[in-house]
């Protein structure tokens, strides 16, 4: 959603993106800063119940519903498929899936009763109980802060995705449940 939003003019002045194919389309439509992409943190895929009767994955195939993000237009919603796929799954499950906008909401309808369980980030539920997906079952969500070329704060923003990438941001994310790259490098590509 946001990336449509700065498509059409928001006036934002960094995108801190859930993974870097988000960025790329703004790249091309020079609505973004293409050398100022970072990588400030890895998202992490975790499993999360209510109840916490769902401990690993293959409790999954007792869940009458599973929320999980948009696979079509949420980098979570896409590795959550990814997840059920790789792991042998989705031909069980995917009758079962329920689809929400943001991955925020697929916590939300698990949290509310809605679902039995959710896939979900794992910094939304890394303090809740929350259980890690193995990495090897998802693509990397390399989660990118690039800033915008219509930026009236270019150097606000700049400094601001710097601080993300100092010690004191890295701990930051780290106590929020984020994977971190040490020394996370600029994405410049040709």
């Amino acid at each position: 959603m946001l990336a449509r939003q700065i498509e059409n003019g928001a006036p934002f002045d960094l995108f801190l993106s859930a993974d870097e194919y988000q960025v790329e389309p703004l790249v091309k439509k020079n609505k973004v800063d293409p050398d100022s992409r970072q990588i400030y943190a890895i998202g992490r895929v975790a499993l999360w119940s209510k109840s916490g009767a769902y401990r690993e994955l293959g409790d999954l195939a007792k869940a009458k519903t599973i929320a999980i993000a948009n696979p079509l237009t949420a980098p979570y919603g896409r590795a959550a498929k990814e997840v059920l796929e790789r792991s042998g799954l989705w031909p069980q499950v995917q009758e079962r899936v329920v689809q929400a906008e943001t991955t925020r909401q697929a916590y939300q309808f698990a949290e509310s009763g809605n679902a039995d369980v959710c896939l979900t980030a794992y910094s939304l539920v890394f303090d809740q109980g929350g259980l890690l997906v193995k990495d090897e079952l998802h693509r990397p969500l390399r989660q990118i802060g690039v800033v915008l070329n219509k930026s009236k704060k270019r150097k606000a923003a700049a400094a601001f995705l710097d601080f993300l990438l100092s010690p004191a941001g890295r701990s930051l994310l780290a106590t929020h449940g984020f994977n971190l790259m040490p020394g996370a490098p600029t994405l410049r590509r040709p």
